[in-house]
């Protein structure tokens, strides 16, 4: 009988840091989430510096973080059994890029507060080590959906 060192499944500190990672998040989605579910016109305020007033658009930026709350509980799916939930990962860290590009152009155009650099810089990072992720699971010789 014939082993072999390679392994399609993460184990030990690896699956552990990548369970970590998604944990992580999980709580940053939910950390910008809870607030713009609550508090729809202060969370507005603080990443746009100024009042929310119009109910359509009240509506539309707290589904908006309802969305974001959603990926929170995909990321939590995702901490359980890692490599088999990769498509959740993909959607989750194209939502984040997408919506770090079009937060940056609007803090460039002078639309968004500063607070929207700890925004863009956190989504930038989770995008990078969902990076780190897809080619660590390539690498496994999984496909990465």
């Amino acid at each position: 009988m014939t082993t072999s060192n390679t392994s399609r499944d993460m184990a030990g500190r690896e699956l552990l840091l990548f369970r970590s990672l998604f944990v992580f998040a999980a709580l940053w989605n939910f950390a910008g989430a809870l607030p713009g579910l609550l508090d729809t016109g202060g969370m507005f305020a603080r990443e746009f510096g100024r009042d929310l007033t119009d109910p359509v658009m009240i509506a539309v930026y707290r589904g908006a973080w309802g969305t974001a709350f959603l990926y929170g509980f995909g990321f939590l799916i995702v901490a359980w059994k890692p490599v088999r939930h990769s498509g959740v990962v993909l959607m989750g860290g194209l939502g984040k890029a997408l919506f770090a590009i079009n937060l940056a152009w609007m803090y460039l155009m002078g639309w968004t507060s500063d607070f929207a650099i700890l925004v863009i810089g956190g989504d930038i990072i989770f995008v990078a080590l969902f990076g780190v992720y897809f080619v660590r699971l390539r690498r496994l010789g999984h496909s990465l959906i």
